[in-house]
């Protein structure tokens, strides 16, 4: 079965759409408002305003055949100016007869409505003969010109005995009811996305790891209900999270001390030859026992109830790096000197510390650097180490999945949970030192 294709006006359609809620809300609104509206007139423009125009059209060329008609019968010129004055009293129309001109021809200027087509149909119908309309010299007539066989006929109507006034009162109702309504919609549409907008604010907040203070639930009912929803997912959280770190502590705690008894009674064995290398090697498996355990500790209990606050990440990296040249590393630093953001500050210098120490157990030479761009921060730990190959970059992240000997197979993991906590994300790829980079990004 062939799959179906989207047409392109529907794509076209769909990119115009509007992102936010509040915009696809009032277009909603908006559409079929302006719909119903332009059916209203359309009906009553179409049936009630043209009916109208055509029975007022037709009755001013009624009344001008009747006078032409009058001066066909009456060629006397006392008779025909008896004619012409009883038509402007009757018709109150400025009518006169220019003997023996002839009708200049006229570009016709279209009007808004439908009054100079009725019109222009209505004098065609009564006469058989060339003429003029004139709708923009003079705004409160109309001036028209008839050829007759012995001269034109000048007539002056007035423009109210044609224009229908309804036509711009009942627009202007349309226009002005969709306007007040719309605004009317709009605010009330922007109270009620306000508390959307401040939840997913607070839902970023609390994923970044910051302290969220519980939601005031307002707005519609179901707005409230996701603001319940979401405070009580926020206390879940936290109280697993405290329950995670107590119960890991409890452990640790417990672990520390048959360690430490191990660590009394091999200080207390005799230093002879024959035990010696075993005590030294039972001494690095009571360290690494001990290493294993607060790794562990670290990774449950993650940043602790460490705050975000603004930091200067720089100074962090200068920290970090001394630190790793403390411990014999050859390490290149190039930071910026001065990169502030909102952060928690020991859990950031633990990821990086965790990166810069994998790629030191790996590699001679290390590389940390640091630059801003746009609305984010891009920090680099690369190495001229075996790198990893790049299907299995994505495993070293899970727990445990130590990519040497001597590792607690956490330290990547700890640093991708800090860093996702903060907003932002880790990724490993080729170094262009030969061996691997890990690269992080952090939001501003």
């Amino acid at each position: 079965m062939r799959a179906s294709v989207p047409l392109p006006f529907a794509t076209s359609l769909k990119r115009m759409m509007p992102r936010s809620l509040l915009g696809r809300t009032l277009l909603i609104m908006l559409v079929p408002l302006v719909l119903v509206q332009a059916i209203a007139l359309q009906l009553f423009y179409g049936n009630h305003l043209e009916v109208v125009s055509r029975r007022l059209s037709s009755a001013i060329a009624g009344e001008i055949y009747y006078t032409v008609e009058l001066l066909r019968q009456f060629q006397s010129p006392s008779d025909r100016e008896w004619v012409l004055e009883m038509a402007r009293e009757q018709f109150t129309l400025g009518i006169r007869l220019e003997p023996g001109a002839v009708l200049e021809p006229r570009k016709q200027v279209n009007i808004l409505g439908p009054m100079d087509d009725d019109l222009a149909a209505a004098l065609t119908e009564k006469f058989n003969v060339p003429f003029t309309m004139d709708w923009t010299s003079d705004p409160h007539s109309v001036l028209i010109r008839l050829q007759l066989p012995d001269g034109v006929l000048d007539v002056v109507a007035p423009r109210k005995r044609l224009a229908i006034g309804t036509l711009f009162l009942f627009v202007g109702w349309l226009v002005g009811s969709a306007l007040l309504l719309f605004t009317i919609a709009a605010l009330f549409m922007r109270n009620q996305v306000r508390a959307i907008r401040r939840l997913a604010r607070s839902a970023e907040a609390f994923g970044m790891g910051r302290d969220v203070p519980l939601i005031r639930p307002e707005g519609a009912s179901e707005v409230r209900q996701a603001a319940a929803a979401f405070n009580r997912m926020q206390e879940r959280i936290r109280r697993f999270l405290a329950q995670r770190t107590e119960m890991l502590a409890g452990v640790s705690h417990d672990l520390r001390t048959p360690l430490t008894r191990l660590r009394l009674a091999l200080a207390m064995l005799p230093r002879t030859e024959e035990l010696r290398q075993d005590v030294a090697e039972m001494n690095a498996d009571v360290e690494e026992m001990e290493r294993m355990i607060g790794g562990y500790l670290a990774f449950a209990r993650g940043e602790g109830k460490e705050q975000a606050e603004s930091v200067n990440l720089s100074a962090i990296l200068d920290d970090v790096a001394a630190g790793a040249r403390r411990a014999g590393t050859l390490l290149d630093l190039d930071v910026p000197a001065d990169l502030t953001l909102k952060l928690r500050a020991d859990a950031v210098r633990r990821a990086i510390t965790n990166l810069v120490d994998n790629a030191r157990r790996h590699a001679r030479h290390v590389a940390l650097a640091a630059v801003a761009q746009g609305r984010s921060v891009l920090v680099t730990v690369d190495d001229d180490g075996p790198g990893i190959p790049a299907d299995q970059r994505e495993s070293v992240f899970r727990p445990f999945e130590s990519g040497s000997s001597g590792g607690t197979g956490l330290g990547l993991t700890i640093a991708r949970d800090i860093v996702r906590a903060h907003g932002g994300e880790i990724l490993l790829e080729d170094s262009p030192m030969g061996g691997l980079r890990a690269r992080i990004r952090l939001p501003v």
